[in-house]
């Protein structure tokens, strides 16, 4: 039998947890012929539902889930991890700064990347989810120097579905025939769905859909806040949806690109596109699998795109700055 996968998962007891783990046992993200090994991470009162979760599981009897377990303790359930999905943080409260609530995940982030620094399996990759979810992918890996730069990655996944599913509704086209799709930045409402590079069976997207008025006034801004509609309308933040872009997130960083095609996630800036080295920015990506990744060079940035990548990269700065001090050696 193929040596299991260990998946660890914070935040396990929560929505977004509930909608992930059965579709990781499934295989849905690894493929259909490697078995996980589920290690899950919860806070002390949320183990009693955690535990029923785990019931569910083995009622599930996934021929490809080879054990899970439940924890309250970081470096338990990161033990020896080949992916950590870090899915548990602090939601924003009304009226809080998004500075603020970086602050106050800090503490969280950096004892997770403490112990991924100290139990995780040696070509462990980590994928961080929970919000703001760029600087807290920062925290964490300032203080897990062991891990390299390469192996992080913060979750715009989420983002890029949303604006192809917007691209392919006003085309009227499945969501198929929408390929290179890349969400620049920041997960926030800086972030930048390069629309101009996207294509739309084959053809570019501008070429397809002719109001330019209609880019820049509804779609940019309905990518961006597209989380806060959903808040609003189920009274909760997307759950079944940030499930399925982990899943995708993970899919696509193991397996090999379409020829044509990118995906996007936040990796560690080397500067490509002139963004700041060191800040955990989005950019188009391919994959030879084994999340083998590299950027896309030489997609044409025109002036508009450049001063929003620009925007973006500020703010990751500003972020980065609000906490340097939390930062640790990796920083």
């Amino acid at each position: 039998m193929t040596t299991p996968l260990r998946v660890a998962v914070t935040g396990a007891g929560g929505q977004i947890g509930y909608a992930l783990l059965f579709r990781l046992a499934s295989g849905q993200a690894f493929g259909p012929d490697r078995p996980v090994a589920l290690q899950l991470l919860e806070i002390t009162p949320m183990l009693p539902a955690l535990n029923g979760t785990l019931m569910e599981l083995e009622d599930c009897a996934f021929p490809l889930l080879a054990g899970a377990q439940a924890t309250d303790k970081a470096e338990e359930a990161f033990a020896g991890a080949d992916w950590v999905i870090l899915v548990g943080g602090l939601p924003r409260k009304e009226g809080q700064s998004r500075a603020d609530l970086i602050r106050a995940n800090s503490p969280i982030f950096t004892g997770q990347g403490q112990a991924i620094n100290a139990a995780a399996g040696p070509d462990v990759r980590i994928l961080t989810v929970a919000n703001p979810c760029n600087t807290n992918c920062l925290i964490a890996r300032s203080h897990a120097p062991k891990v390299p730069a390469e192996r992080w990655f913060a979750m715009t996944r989420l983002d890029q579905n949303r604006a192809t599913a917007l691209l392919a509704k006003r085309a009227g086209v499945p969501v198929v025939d929408v390929t290179g799709m890349t969400i620049w930045g920041n997960h926030s409402d800086t972030q930048y769905p390069d629309y101009k590079n996207a294509r739309i069976q084959g053809r570019p997207a501008t070429a397809v859909i002719t109001d330019a008025a209609w880019f820049t006034e509804t779609y940019i801004p309905t990518v961006a806040k597209r989380g806060a509609a959903v808040i609003k309308a189920r009274g909760a933040s997307s759950a079944a949806s940030a499930a399925n872009a982990i899943i995708d997130s993970i899919r696509a960083l193991v397996s090999p690109t379409p020829q044509g095609d990118w995906f996007s996630a936040a990796v560690v800036s080397d500067g490509s596109y002139g963004i700041p080295a060191g800040l955990i920015y989005s950019y188009p990506l391919v994959s030879k699998g084994n999340a083998a990744w590299s950027v896309v060079p030489g997609l044409p940035i025109d002036e508009d795109a450049r001063r929003r990548l620009d925007a973006s990269a500020a703010e990751l700065v500003s972020e980065r700055d609000a906490v340097q001090e939390l930062l640790g050696p990796a920083a």
